[in-house]
């Protein structure tokens, strides 16, 4: 099926139009000092015809009851618990680094999560493929220690892939989660 530009969308964000529409899937956090645990991830993105596209991410748990099989019999398979959730802008860059491709461009997305976290990512999108990586993480006094942050995010076979790696609570860059989102 050919691919077709969604309609009203900003000439600006090309690049970016394969991520329009609505996500859902699976995913896995494990991070030192947190309990590997499944989540399932609902992901939007949306645009208005600016020059950028709007995001909003929810990554739902099992109540630890649930998890525990001490949830009612009836009770739906669905996680129940908010994890986390983030709002953020995802925008073209005007910037135009040495090194880039001619079908690579610059990237700038800023995210805000309710745990009182804002996190600016530069990158690099090209090729059904984006590499984020903070240039700038500014934090609630009563947020988690989060100091920096990489994501890769990928359209394989129809799928957006995505990983993400956190420095946080003292340590150094490496592996937080990562899912695998059918589009709905």
């Amino acid at each position: 099926m050919p691919f077709a530009f969604p309609e009203g969308l900003a000439p600006e964000v090309y690049p970016l139009a394969w991520l329009v529409g609505s996500w859902r899937g699976e995913g896995m956090i494990e991070y030192p000092g947190i309990t590997t645990t499944p989540f399932v991830q609902d992901v939007v993105f949306d645009h208005d015809g600016g020059p950028y596209l709007r995001f909003e991410s929810t990554l739902r748990v099992r109540s630890s009851a649930a998890a525990d099989g001490e949830a009612d019999a009836d009770a739906s398979d669905e996680p129940d618990t908010v994890w986390s959730t983030e709002t953020g802008y995802w925008r073209m860059s005007s910037d135009r680094p040495d090194g880039l491709t001619d079908d690579q461009h610059a990237i700038e997305v800023l995210l805000t999560d309710a745990s009182g976290r804002m996190s600016l990512f530069l990158g690099v999108v090209g090729k059904g493929r984006i590499d984020l990586a903070t240039d700038f993480v500014a934090r609630t006094a009563t947020a988690a220690e989060v100091t920096a942050a990489k994501r890769l995010y990928g359209l394989v076979e129809g799928r957006l892939m995505w990983v993400e790696e956190l420095a946080a609570f003292g340590h150094p860059l490496g592996s937080y989660a990562s899912a695998q989102l059918d589009r709905l």
